[in-house]
């Protein structure tokens, strides 16, 4: 490992995972699956420290930059403890109006820019003659 790669992995948390959440991982992690982006998910090992975050710990190890939209909804349901299998233990098979992950594209040319935006391209439309302006003397 270069050492660009190993000042990255100790000062930032949004590229990949952290020095720390590697030893985490090591020590009390299992390895419970990945998912078409390269996300690998985990769980907790043994009793848990703290009661409060549910009946286990579970987390994900970004492949690349930290974004949670990267998570599919399968995936993203186990992390929150709305189902109990991981998407890798059941043949789970998108439906036909799913759509396969889009980065979040706020703030660069790609974004959505609805028709009449002032952001968007093109001319605005005309206006469409319903309003009338207030004048003082009527």
């Amino acid at each position: 490992m270069a050492l660009k790669d190993t000042l990255l992995r100790i000062f930032t948390w949004w590229n990949g995972q952290t020095v720390s959440l590697a030893m985490y991982t090591a020590r009390s992690g299992t390895f419970v699956g990945s998912d078409e982006l390269g996300n690998k998910y985990y769980k907790a090992i043994g009793p848990l420290i703290d009661r409060s975050v549910g009946p286990e710990r579970r987390w994900v190890v970004y492949n690349g930059y930290a974004d949670a939209s990267k998570v599919p909804p399968g995936w993203r349901a186990w992390l929150c403890h709305n189902g109990d299998v991981p998407p890798s233990e059941e043949d789970y098979q998108p439906r036909a109006w799913q759509k396969p992950h889009v980065e979040n594209q706020t703030g660069s040319p790609d974004a959505y820019r609805p028709k009449g935006s002032q952001l968007s391209w093109g001319a605005r439309p005309a206006a469409t003659g319903d309003y009338v302006p207030w004048t003082p003397d009527a």
